[in-house]
């Protein structure tokens, strides 16, 4: 295998890791001898497979970049007017804002622009970085500590031959490797796994959110955030919906569903659809125009869910560690502290060429003095209020952010696929689309861009297909078929029965491999492709 060799090795180009690179060469610049910094990101161009809501905290940034005012950055929608409605099925009732949802000050943003600036930065400043190189195992050295990673290898057909074009995987030797892979990263769960870096911590939980970007034939007054609960989700699914203004009438439309809920036929995509029939909502979208659309997972366990953040020659950043508010709805602020706290940590290893856990540990130790901890305490039981609906859950984080994160309803949460209940306690819905405000999977899928290499391996791997066939058929109807937002999986009865793979849409939300009901499904990296955001 070719060897590249470097001093510090960033896996993931999203904003944790960007963040850390622009921080360490702003330390090094001083430095008589400046360590090399590599960034390696899976997506064919930085800020691809980027997706957030998102209502962005600038406070990170204006830690890193003091002067970001002066640089031109994607921050060009100032929040101007928010709102938190509960939607019936026909109706609307507007609700306090609670101080953990105020966005004064905040930026309605595309998280996918602000990965591309932070990226044009991060090159103006010398570093090196690699597109379209996703990373596909760890390196180890001699005394079992992470040195390095292998990329995927290349140019293997579908049948798993090499073609003409095959490339082994590279191995990049590094001296400290950071994990900012996001959420469920590859690499991340590898190294989890194998230091046991979750031991004594609650299973992580997560939630699939699902958006699309409008160009609205009305006038819109940019800077609105709209936030909802209720409609189209039931008193016992957890989540809500999202509508931010931009420029030039541009708006985003948006639903987040916890991946704990029971009913097998739920198809959050769908959800999204109902959501815009809303006659609440429907004017938003009358004449108006689709542009994207994208789908992502979020890591919602909280302070209980974060893993050990550190380990024998590596770190892990941002959402890789579960590091969100979901009280706030936030996270990227959150990412980007964490890289600047890795930096600082690093920095301290090469002052003593020590990359030992005993020396990276103090990243730990960062993190947990720094304002993250503290978002991640206040907001710790947030999650367990909602398992009783969202009444129950809006007092109980009301009384839990008045108390300092205290709140007597605070419990294990549970893997979420294993809420999922058999097929026979629910109705299957039909459904309809207009293909004017509202579309089917495939017709979305198309606004996302997804693409892999048709004649490659697929990258969603069934470790035992005659399940799909059998128990998760009979028990759940092949849930896959409605949790995917991608249309990635589908039932197939032909001369034989299977589940047929779509791998070519996938969006890399990773949903599959969370809520699988029998955890036969595993998302591993392509060799390339993926979704291509541009504003989403």
């Amino acid at each position: 295998n070719e060897v590249i060799e470097t001093d510090i090795l960033i896996v993931g180009g999203g904003p944790a890791g960007l963040s850390c690179a622009i921080k360490l060469s702003q330390i090094f610049k001083t430095w008589e001898k400046k360590p090399e910094i590599t960034v390696i990101e899976k997506a064919r161009e930085f800020g691809s497979h980027q997706l957030s809501g998102a209502v962005f905290d600038p406070v990170s940034l204006n830690e890193l970049l003091p002067n970001y005012k002066n640089l031109n950055p994607p921050l060009e929608t100032l929040v101007a007017e928010e709102k938190v409605y509960y939607l019936t099925e026909n109706d609307k009732f507007q609700l306090p804002i609670p101080p953990f949802l105020s966005n004064h000050d905040n930026y309605v943003i595309s998280l996918s622009r602000l990965t591309r600036w932070l990226a044009e930065i991060a090159e103006k400043e010398g570093i090196m970085l690699i597109p379209d190189t996703p990373g596909d195992d760890l390196l180890l050295d001699d005394k079992g500590g992470v040195c390095g990673i292998v990329t995927k290898e290349k140019g293997i057909d579908k049948n798993g031959q090499r073609r003409s074009n095959y490339q082994e995987g590279i191995h990049f030797k590094a001296k400290v490797v950071i994990l900012s892979e996001g959420t469920l990263g590859s690499l991340t769960r590898k190294a989890i796994k194998k230091y046991n870096l979750d031991a004594f911590r609650q299973p992580q939980i997560f939630a699939t959110g699902v958006k699309e970007l409008w160009k609205s034939a009305k006038p819109l007054k940019p800077g609105q955030v709209i936030h909802t609960l209720g409609y189209p989700l039931s008193s016992s699914e957890f989540g809500g919906a999202f509508l931010y203004t931009y420029q030039d009438n541009k708006f985003c439309i948006g639903l987040v569903i916890g991946l704990d809920y029971s009913n097998p036929y739920t198809d959050i995509h769908y959800q999204l659809q109902n959501l815009k029939r809303h006659p609440k909502m429907a004017g938003f979208f009358e004449g108006g125009e689709l542009l994207e659309y994208g789908a992502k997972t979020i890591p919602e366990g909280g302070l209980l869910s974060v893993p050990k953040l550190y380990g024998d020659g590596f770190l892990i950043l941002g959402d890789s560690g579960g590091l969100v508010n979901l009280m706030k709805l936030k996270g990227i602020h959150l990412a980007i502290k964490s890289g600047l706290l890795a930096a600082e940590t690093v920095a301290e290893a090469f002052n003593v060429g020590d990359f030992s856990s005993e020396i990276l540990k103090h990243y730990e130790v960062l993190v947990k003095n720094s304002f993250i901890w503290k978002e991640l305490k206040l907001s710790r039981s947030f999650r367990c209020g909602f398992t009783f609906g969202p009444a129950i859950g809006l007092l109980n984080a009301g009384l839990s952010y008045m108390l300092g994160g205290f709140s007597p309803i605070t419990f294990q949460l549970e893997a979420g696929y294993t809420h999922m209940k058999n097929k026979r306690n629910f109705t299957v819905v039909e459904r309809y689309f207009d293909e004017k405000i509202t579309f089917n999977k495939l017709t979305d899928v198309y606004y996302s861009q997804a693409i892999h290499e048709e004649n490659s391996p697929s990258h969603l791997v069934i470790k035992d297909p005659s399940t799909c066939i059998t128990k998760c058929k009979e028990e759940y109807g092949n849930p896959c078929e409605n949790f995917c937002p991608a249309n990635v999986y589908e039932y197939i009865k032909d001369k034989s029965e299977y589940i047929h793979i779509n791998f070519s849409n996938c969006v890399h939300c990773k949903t599959c491999d969370i809520m699988d009901p029998y955890q036969v499904i595993e998302w591993v990296v392509p060799e390339s492709g993926g979704p291509s955001y541009k504003n989403l």
